[in-house]
């Protein structure tokens, strides 16, 4: 990965944070991390 596409990739993350914070007030962002928390502890438990 280039040093131009990460910065373009984060610019891209911050603008899909800042868009979820105005029109959704970061129901997505609680939504997307309740359910990376729900994948950690399902491996978890295969470990």
């Amino acid at each position: 990965m280039t040093n131009q596409l990460a910065i373009i990739l984060g610019f891209i993350i911050l603008i899909a944070l800042g868009l979820d914070y105005v029109f959704a007030d970061w129901a997505n962002t609680i939504f997307l991390g309740r359910k990376l928390n729900d994948l950690i502890e399902y491996l978890a438990f295969w470990r």
